[in-house]
């Protein structure tokens, strides 16, 4: 492989429905979301954004199904938006950090940080 991008998205809020414990259900809590995708480093056309990996398309897709119902583990979460990621052919690895901002007093977040890779 030559070289590499990272293409990144920052502490993405959301307000979902998210938790395994009987307080959590029914309720929404906010979540914060990071991604870092690796893509190929290849040319890009500055007039085409089909050159690129548009983030902004795919933090749509993650937050839609983010909506679409209870999630309980921020484990599961974190699968399904790396595996949305990688729905696209150019991301060759999703490093994904989800966190429940809500989950524990006195902390600022608690949550789960998974790397996967495109299957060759």
């Amino acid at each position: 492989m030559h070289g590499v991008r990272h293409i990144l998205v920052s502490d993405l809020e959301l307000a979902m429905q998210i938790g395994a414990y009987t307080h959590e259900k029914g309720r929404v809590q906010r979540v914060r979301i990071n991604l870092d995708l690796t893509v190929p480093d290849t040319p890009v056309d500055d007039h085409k954004l089909s050159s690129v990996l548009d983030y902004c398309a795919l933090v749509d897709r993650i937050r839609a199904h983010a909506l679409e119902g209870h999630v309980h583990l921020v484990e599961t979460l974190a699968e399904r938006v790396a595996a949305i990621c990688l729905e696209d052919a150019r991301v060759l690895k999703a490093r994904v950090r989800v966190e429940k901002l809500e989950a524990i007093k006195d902390a600022a977040a608690a949550g789960v940080e998974i790397k996967r890779e495109r299957r060759r």
